[in-house]
C-alpha cells in the first residue's frame, strides 16, 4: 500500500502501459482518474478498479480536456497527488524527410504538448501544497535514438529534457519530476515502432534488448510506484531506463 490515500491522474490509462499503471496503483492504494481519448477503453479500465477509479474522456492535445481532467480529480477523490503523463504516439518508421506535416504535428501534440497543458493546470495545484509529484513516461528513443524514428525519438528527448528541467524549477516548492525510459512493449504502439510485427523483426529487435524480451506493462507500472510513492522521496530529475539493458 505504497500509494495509500493518495490521488492520481494516469493519461492514456485506457490500454499498454498506461492500463498497467492504472493496476498496479490501485492495488497500492491510491484513487486514480483514468484519462484517455478513448472513452471505451478508459470506462474499462476504470469498471476493472471498481470505486478506486474514475474514467474521463480526454484529449490530452486540448487544453480544455486538460483542464476538465485535472479537475474531476477534485471532484471525484478531493485532491490529486500524483500526475502520471503517459498518453503517447509514434509513428512508422521512415526517412526523416518523408514524414508528413500532419503526423509530424500529432507526435508534437501529444508527445510534447501533452506535457506542458497538464503542467499548466497541475502546478499551481501542487505549489499551493508544497507537494506533488510528476511522472512523465519517456522512452530509450529518447537516449539512443534509432534510425528512421527521428521525429519520434526527438520527442522523446524533449521529454527527458523538460523532466530535468521541471525538476529543478519545481524542487523549492516540495514537488518531485521524474521520467522514466522503456523500450518497446507489448502494447498497442509495438507495430507502429517496427513497421511490422513478424517473427523475423521480433527476432531482430529482441536481439538488440540484452535481456532478450520486450517490456510489459507491468514493468513500467512497477517502476512508476515507486517513483511516485513516499520512498522516492529524495529522487528528482532522473530518467529512469526500464530496457532490459538495451541503453547499455
Amino acid at each position: 500500500m505504497r500509494l495509500k490515500d493518495k490521488v492520481a491522474i494516469v493519461t492514456g490509462g485506457g490500454s499498454g502501459f498506461g492500463e498497467g499503471i492504472v493496476r498496479k496503483f490501485v492495488a497500492e492504494g491510491a484513487k486514480v482518474i483514468v484519462a484517455d481519448r478513448d472513452a471505451q477503453a478508459a470506462e474499462r479500465v476504470a469498471q476493472a478498479a471498481g470505486g478506486a477509479a474514475r474514467a474521463v474522456a480526454a484529449d490530452v492535445a486540448i487544453d480544455a480536456d486538460v483542464a476538465r481532467m485535472v479537475k474531476s480529480a477534485s471532484e471525484h477523490f478531493g485532491a490529486l497527488d500524483i500526475l502520471v503523463n503517459n498518453a503517447g504516439i509514434g509513428h512508422v518508421p521512415q526517412p526523416l524527410e518523408a514524414l508528413d506535416e500532419r503526423m509530424f504535428d500529432q507526435i508534437i501534440a501529444v508527445n510534447v504538448k501533452s506535457i506542458y497543458l497538464a503542467a499548466r493546470h497541475v502546478v499551481p495545484l501542487f505549489k499551493q501544497r508544497k507537494a506533488g509529484v510528476i511522472l512523465n513516461i519517456a522512452s530509450t528513443a529518447g537516449v539512443s535514438p534509432r534510425p528512421n524514428l527521428t521525429w519520434y525519438n526527438a520527442s522523446k528527448g524533449w521529454v527527458i529534457t523538460a523532466t530535468r528541467s521541471m525538476a529543478v524549477e519545481l524542487a523549492p516548492s516540495g514537488i518531485r519530476v521524474n521520467a522514466l525510459n522503456p523500450v518497446a512493449g507489448e502494447t498497442p504502439l509495438l507495430k507502429t515502432f517496427m513497421g511490422a510485427d513478424t517473427p523475423e523483426i521480433r527476432a531482430r529487435f529482441l536481439s538488440t534488448i540484452p535481456l532478450g524480451r520486450f517490456s510489459t506493462p507491468e514493468d513500467i507500472a512497477n517502476a512508476s510506484a515507486f517513483l511516485c510513492s513516499d520512498e522516492a522521496s529524495m529522487i528528482t530529475g532522473v530518467a529512469v531506463e526500464v530496457d532490459g539493458g538495451r541503453c547499455i
